[in-house]
């Protein structure tokens, strides 16, 4: 566990970057998360992911793969690799402030 800066908060994440605690979690930390990870801005696009993606967790228990984000959204899976590069069932997960998604190594 180490603390992160990011914007005007600190907040504790795991080696990996994802918070620990997902009560920390706010829709201005989201932006800060996405900015660290070379997101410039979130669009509505991205919001429908991240609240889809809280709401699963929330209702599962485990964050969502990346299959179950884009049949949940209907947003197709070459979209979600446009809307979060370089691992978006990760990625989204991290800006949502969720645990990394068992489905993901």
């Amino acid at each position: 566990m180490k603390l992160m800066r990011l914007g005007d908060r600190t907040v504790r994440v795991d080696e990996e970057g994802y918070l620990v605690d997902r009560e920390d979690w706010t829709e201005d930390l989201a932006r800060a998360l996405a900015v660290e990870a070379g997101l410039a801005v979130l669009t509505e696009r991205h919001w429908q992911v991240l609240d889809f993606c809280r709401r699963f967790e929330e209702e599962q228990g485990e964050s969502p793969g990346i299959r179950e984000i884009s049949a949940g959204t209907g947003v197709p899976m070459r979209d979600l690799y446009l809307l979060f590069p370089r691992g978006p069932g990760k990625l989204a997960a991290r800006i949502a402030g969720l645990p990394k998604p068992k489905s993901c190594v």
